[in-house]
């Protein structure tokens, strides 16, 4: 087992004992505004129940970082479970997805277990379900989708998604995801390079030396490839989903609507900018928390190819890509309602299958309602 030292999250900390000031008053007001909190949070579930899209990774780090000295893994159910920094007498409980869930998608996951308050869910993803389980995104922890198609530059010359029909190539990629029916739907590739096959293993992509497409995270799989698979050793090359105009929001937490109510507004009130204030001490320190992470490859017994060094490089490029950062403005966490309204268009007309009822609008999809402006990178 990895030993790590976990720090107190400093930021998340003041937010809580210092949200304002006025004056010649202020002791009063910050004592007051403190209480406040303190009572929206009594509201909260606890334990505050998380439900991940996929394995412990960096790109979850700051959910991750939420939780204070104390946590721990079950890696019968792959379950992380502590005390909120901010306020250790609510307890986090953050679940793993994926493999976990036998690939089910979060919504189903969420809909079948009532504990579950949050869920990590895409755009398209809470597009498409929406008929079935009317949701509404509260806080974005990443900005731009950190999805990728990646390739060899030794063996395709591909300088936009405008290449990729001509190589022909088979794109690897999860089954079920919406992209590769935008990508077909809108002449990026053909029907016969969409293969559905992936499971996260770089196995195929390196016994055919590069023939092949493959989909991967931006944040990590150009690291691995070069540095962490002796077998491939060089670079790939890569194209971000989002470039392709589906400016999706990756991994939003988000509430199922049936759950909404005013005891869950007042929680969030409070929780959301202690999200939004983890987002900045993860991305500007992420040590202690990768640790957690990288522990969990060892206290799950779970294959992982992450490593200190892949980590680290992993929150680097999501800071130097944008994939974390404050968008158009300078608050992080927060949603461009008519980035979410072209998303819903597009998927109209590419994919109506999967654009969800007629009429849907960004906002019954997302609200900053619980956003604190004030916060960010």
């Amino acid at each position: 087992m990895r030993r790590h030292q976990w720090k107190k999250m400093t930021g998340i900390a003041v937010l809580l004992a210092v949200v304002g000031a006025c004056g010649d008053n202020a002791d009063g007001v910050v004592a007051a505004a403190s209480d406040e909190a303190q009572r929206q949070l009594a509201q909260c579930p606890n334990p505050l129940v998380i439900q991940t899209d996929w394995s412990p990774e960096p790109e979850h780090g700051a959910v991750y970082n939420l939780v204070d000295e104390g946590g721990r893994f079950d890696p019968e159910t792959g379950r992380f479970t502590g005390p909120l920094a901010a306020e250790p007498s609510l307890t986090i409980e953050i679940r793993a997805g994926g493999p976990f869930n036998g690939d089910r998608s979060t919504l189903d996951v969420m809909a079948a277990d009532d504990d579950i308050f949050l869920g990590f869910v895409n755009t398209d993803e809470a597009i498409a379900g929406y008929i079935d389980h009317p949701s509404t995104a509260v806080v974005a922890p990443l900005d731009i989708n950190p999805q990728m198609i990646m390739w060899d530059p030794g063996t395709y010359d591909i300088e936009s998604w405008d290449d990729v029909k001509a190589t022909g190539a088979v794109l690897n990629h999860f089954a079920g995801a919406a992209y590769p029916d935008y990508l077909l739907a809108t002449g990026l590739v053909t029907s016969d390079q969409l293969e559905g096959g992936y499971n996260g293993s770089p196995d195929r992509f390196i016994a055919s030396d590069g023939a092949i497409l493959q989909q991967g995270f931006a944040t990590q799989e150009p690291y691995l490839y070069e540095n962490a698979f002796a077998e491939w050793g060089r670079p790939v090359d890569y194209l971000l989903i989002h470039d392709t105009g589906l400016e999706l929001y990756q991994g939003a937490l988000t509430i199922l609507d049936e759950r909404l109510d005013q005891t869950a507004r007042w929680c969030l009130s409070a929780f959301v900018p202690i999200v939004q204030q983890s987002i900045v001490d993860f991305q500007q320190d992420p040590t202690a928390t990768n640790d957690v992470v990288l522990d969990a490859s060892d206290t799950l017994d779970e294959p992982s190819t992450l490593s200190d060094e892949g980590a680290r490089e992993a929150v680097i490029q999501m800071g130097a890509l944008g994939i974390v950062s404050n968008g158009g403005n300078t608050t992080v966490g927060d949603f461009d309602l008519d980035r979410i309204d072209e998303v819903i268009a597009r998927m109209r007309e590419a994919i109506p299958g999967r654009s969800g009822p007629l009429g849907l609008s960004a906002d019954e999809l997302v609200t900053n309602e619980f956003i604190d402006e004030h916060i960010g990178l």
